[in-house]
């Protein structure tokens, strides 16, 4: 031990520095991110320089109770190779202060498939280091693949584990020890409670080196307005004298006492080969070989997550990487592009039943807590994308038995409820029109709240929920059309009532747009992107010259390169930089934000108005392009920001995988295409 840190210590020196843009390139790889899922909700993800910038970046972030309850286990590992003249850290982690202005060697390429890749090259040898995370355990194989290796070296991981919460913070404490389990090292926290992080190569030998490593940086969190310090408990290090050409495997998993029984003669080469059936099955079910489609069908399997009922087994979808849990209004406007255009049927049927048997009082669930408080309902319009979700599945997958036996009943039960009234004040005015919540409550998808400060208060008459309220009711009509004359009478009667009130509620004759949201006491005329759902949903309570109005409204108004703005840029709230801390980025969330979602809903609607002419066609796959740049080389790769500010440039914020912003742009995609 002594003899390797004189050794270190002799031979530390700083790689020269390549003064014609190492430091570009550094800042261009750190700002980019990679991310690998399970169906458990758990993942990996990090930068592109191996350096972590925000709290939830970890080689394996596990779940306690799937999907809730994730922990940051491996936060990362300090790779360090020892040459006769070099050392060489594959990583430059960041402290505050900054302990020094070291290069590292960069990666010259990262590859993204069934694992993340990350190719090193110096004049003493060439390295691969793959990571990948098992489908259905919270196991992490980290590979280092060597070659072309000019001289013998010493290479050692010293690994780094947090074992907290992954929305905290770690410090310092006597709370982390180390103890074996079969030929498993496990780091344990005491405080949580029979769980462990098992590490474990062949390749490398142990040295035990507990030390905690103080005071990491992660400029992310600090961007955000966040604590940004942390501690992190190294139990070691592994080390290897490399000669030639090996491949090393380090196994990282975290679980309770049977976990060491399931890392136990795992092989790397069976897992991968594994991982890319399942990937090969996935793209049988995607009819397009278009190898855009078929990137962002992959993208769109990594939301998709189990999830049990009591006994029954279900699925959801995870709104977005890396803080969020499964949110209903994410899920089912995510749900045609993340399942119905991927031929995932039975998946989306399973989506479908787990949100229906969680409702209550005729409400669909906003979201499931993280903290495993259960279903909550303060929304308005989940319900409403629910059964709109629901009625693409019946018509794409042609489940008529599925649907009138499981879904249809939770459709009537949720009308009923809205049209008698339910929770927050969600009710059916006097016109047909459904109105809700108050000045204290935000229950559309414009939510932000801060301090008991409402930034977008929509209480009332809100345009989009009135949009899929018409839409439910159009969609009830036709379902009865054949089957049922009299409930088919029924709905139509409503569906031209609410269409009548529609218009004269919402149409703005001197702005030739619809009004956002309306009370008995105010018309609110800001340039919103809610009113596009008026023409894009299937059925429009608009003539097609209102709906043309709104399109062209839109267009002038809020179309950027990445998205709808939500809020006009001429509207003295617009706010185009969404940064700062929490309030202040509370305040610009939907008061000019760009958000990539909405483009789905866009190109729907300029498609409809244009009768998907070719011309059309083309301006909309113009105006797609570059979304799916950002998809392929920035933010995070194969993957779609949840927002971009809205000013140019356009900066990617928010989190850096978000479900709706693939499965909008995938479906809008196929629109285009088809």
């Amino acid at each position: 031990m002594a003899e390797l840190a004189q050794q270190i210590s002799k031979l530390k020196q700083q790689i020269p520095k390549d003064e014609s843009g190492w430091a570009d390139r550094f800042e261009k790889l750190i700002d980019t991110e990679w991310l690998l899922t399970n169906n458990r909700g758990s993942f990996a993800c990090g930068t592109l320089c191996c350096s972590n910038t925000r709290r939830y970046h970890g080689l394996l972030n596990g779940s306690l109770r799937p999907p809730a309850k994730r922990i940051v286990t491996l936060s990362n590992c300090l790779e360090t190779i020892i040459t006769e003249n070099h050392q060489y850290n594959l990583n430059k982690l960041e402290f505050e202060p900054p302990s020094d202005d070291k290069i590292v060697p960069l990666p010259v390429d990262f590859r993204k498939d069934v694992g993340a890749h990350f190719d090193f090259s110096t004049g003493e040898f060439k390295l691969t280091k793959s990571i990948y995370l098992l489908p259905d355990s919270d196991i992490t194989a980290i590979v280092y693949n060597f070659s072309d290796v000019q001289q013998k070296f010493e290479f050692t991981v010293r690994p780094f584990a947090a074992m907290r919460n992954y929305h905290s913070l770690g410090r310092a404490s006597n709370n982390f020890y180390i103890e074996w389990q079969d030929d498993f090292l496990a780091v344990k926290n005491k405080s949580l409670e029979k769980a462990a992080l098992l590490l474990a190569t062949d390749e490398m030998a142990f040295i035990e080196d507990k030390q905690w490593w103080y005071n990491f940086l992660y400029r992310q969190e600090k961007e955000r307005g966040y604590d940004y310090i942390e501690d992190l408990f190294c139990p070691g290090f592994f080390r290897i004298t490399v000669e030639g050409p090996v491949r090393i495997v380090l196994w990282a998993g975290f679980g309770d006492s049977t976990m060491s029984h399931k890392m136990t003669g795992l092989d790397v080469d069976v897992i991968i080969d594994d991982l890319k059936l399942r990937q090969r099955q996935l793209l049988n079910n995607v009819k397009s070989k278009d190898p855009v489609v078929q990137s962002l069908a992959i993208a769109a399997d990594q939301f998709v997550i189990d999830r049990k009922i009591e006994k029954l087994k279900t699925k959801s979808i995870l709104a977005g990487f890396p803080w969020f849990s499964d949110w209903g209004r994410d899920t089912f406007i995510s749900l045609e592009g993340l399942l119905l255009c991927c031929g995932r049927y039975e998946d989306a049927c399973a989506v479908l039943l787990n949100f229906a048997y969680n409702a209550d009082e005729g409400m669909i669930a906003n979201y499931f807590g993280d903290d495993e408080t259960g279903a909550h309902f303060n929304s308005i319009d989940t319900s409403l994308w629910f059964i709109d979700a629901a009625f693409k599945y019946y018509k794409t997958s042609g489940d008529l038995r599925g649907f009138s036996s499981k879904l249809m009943p939770v459709i009537r039960w949720i009308i009923d409820a809205y049209q008698q009234g339910t929770k927050f004040g969600i009710k059916a005015d006097t016109d047909g029109l459904i109105m809700g919540g108050s000045a204290d409550t935000q229950l559309t998808w414009m939510d932000a709240k801060f301090d008991n400060i409402v930034f977008t208060p929509r209480h009332g008459k809100a345009v989009e929920v009135n949009a899929l309220w018409y839409n439910a009711i159009c969609n009830c009509a036709e379902f009865y059309r054949n089957r049922d004359a009299v409930m088919a009478e029924k709905f139509s009667k409503m569906a031209d009532r609410i269409a009548h009130s529609f218009s004269s509620c919402f149409w703005y004759e001197k702005g030739q747009y619809l009004y956002d949201c309306v009370t008995e006491e105010f018309k609110d005329a800001s340039i919103r992107p809610n009113q596009i759902f008026a023409v894009s949903l299937p059925y429009s309570p608009l003539d097609i010259s209102m709906q043309k109005a709104v399109v062209s409204c839109v267009e002038i108004n809020l179309l950027t390169p990445y998205g709808l703005r939500t809020l006009a840029a001429s509207d003295s709230k617009y706010k185009g930089k969404y940064q700062g801390g929490p309030k202040e980025r509370d305040s610009a969330y939907h008061q000019g934000t760009v958000w990539p979602w909405l483009i789905g809903g866009f190109i729907e609607a300029y498609l409809k108005v244009n009768d998907y002419n070719k011309q059309s066609k083309k301006i909309c796959e113009d105006w797609l392009e570059p979304l799916i740049e950002h998809f392929k080389n920035d933010g995070c790769i194969n993957s779609i920001n949840e927002i971009f500010d809205g000013d140019g440039p356009h900066k990617p914020r928010g989190t850096f995988a978000q479900a709706w912003s693939v499965a909008e742009v995938l479906r809008a995609w196929l629109l285009i295409h088809s």
